[in-house]
């Protein structure tokens, strides 16, 4: 049987240790975050935007000529050049058109030769009184009617010419070629307006984008030749880049934008025509601006602001003034300094004064 008074010990040991538990908890351990440095860098001032790519030129290649297409000379999506055959029309009706124009000025040339003689017999005859005045004013009047059928002649024979180079169908610009819509055996008419093929120039090539006309004079004063780039919309491992060419004349006043178009060499064919593309432009370079990352940035009803680690690893909520952010990287005005650690992931973790363990990102 226990002692009552050992029982007494045992029981007030117990109650002893119980009371120092509930009076001394264990601290809870420091949440971990990871921070990153406030620094000074040159950074640019870019405008992204969605744009859609279109040719630098577009022709609609028809027929100036009637005839039976004898041959097509390309095929259907190749590169041509600028002079380049592309379609040969049945030439042999024009070729004799030619012939018969030719012959018409050689003979009308030798009756124009002969009223010249006839009027300078007559003009001399008349000096001595062997012919009436009314002899010279007629000679005279056919070796002018014979010099009007001769210009005559000859615009027949440069149009008999042309058509007969027309039937040579050629590319009016270099660019790549779409789908043939005439083949070997067709007939075409020049008043029909039926393109035989499109021709889209692509290399180089223009992309059209809209920005918002805030950011209008900020491009004014740049001036042209602002550096552009350009992503195909779902792949951004592959990037074109090119210059600013064209600014419009109009703010739409439904969107609030103005459209601009860029130039772009696309010697690799990256963009295409009619396809969408993810549009930065460089407008200027802001020197020596304090930036941190964005995700350091906490937007809150008291504006954005930021956690910043202090002495003793302790962090403080600071606000700040954001001037420009990108996707990756914010510039900030006010609110901390140059070289201040600042937390951008675990914030959800801390409160004000907390002490936190930094880890190395």
């Amino acid at each position: 049987m226990i002692h009552p008074a050992r029982m007494l010990a045992v029981l007030s040991t117990a109650t002893l240790s119980l009371a120092c538990k509930d009076a001394a908890p264990t601290a809870p351990p420091p949440a971990s975050v990871v921070v990153a440095t406030a620094v000074r860098k040159d950074v640019p001032v870019v405008v992204q935007a969605t744009g859609s790519v279109e040719p630098m030129q577009t022709a609609a290649v028809a027929a100036q000529v009637d005839g039976i297409v004898e041959r097509v000379t390309f095929r259907e999506g190749d590169e041509v050049r600028e002079g380049q055959v592309l379609f040969q029309i049945d030439a042999r009706p024009y070729a004799s058109a030619l012939a018969q124009a030719e012959a018409m000025l050689g003979r009308d040339l030798v009756q124009l030769a002969n009223a010249e003689r006839d009027r300078v017999r007559m003009e001399d005859l008349a000096q001595k009184e062997y012919v009436t005045q009314q002899q010279v004013d007629q000679a005279r009047s056919a070796a002018l009617a014979l010099a009007a059928t001769i210009r005559a002649d000859s615009a027949q024979l440069e149009r008999a010419r042309l058509d007969l180079e027309r039937a040579t169908v050629r590319a009016p610009i270099s660019g790549r070629a779409g789908s043939v819509l005439v083949r070997t055996g067709n007939l075409v008419r020049a008043s029909s307006g039926q393109p035989l093929v499109l021709i889209n120039q692509i290399a180089p090539i223009l992309v059209r984008f809209p920005v918002p006309a805030r950011e209008l004079p900020g491009i004014q004063q740049a001036g042209s030749g602002l550096s552009v780039t350009a992503m195909p919309v779902g792949d951004g491992s592959q990037v074109e880049r090119g210059t600013l060419v064209f600014i419009d004349n109009a703010v739409d006043s439904l969107t609030g934008t103005i459209v601009l178009k860029a130039s772009f060499p696309n010697q690799g064919r990256l963009l295409w025509p009619g396809a969408l593309v993810r549009v930065t432009l460089t407008v200027t370079v802001e020197r020596n601006a304090l930036v941190v990352p964005v995700s350091a940035l906490i937007t809150g009803q008291q504006g954005t602001q930021l956690f910043v680690v202090g002495d003793s690893d302790r962090v403080h909520l600071k606000p700040v003034t954001v001037l420009r952010s990108s996707d990756s990287l914010a510039v900030l005005g006010t609110g901390i300094g140059e070289g201040d650690r600042v937390v951008i992931d675990g914030q959800v973790r801390v409160t004000e004064g907390a002490r936190v363990r930094v880890l190395t990102p």
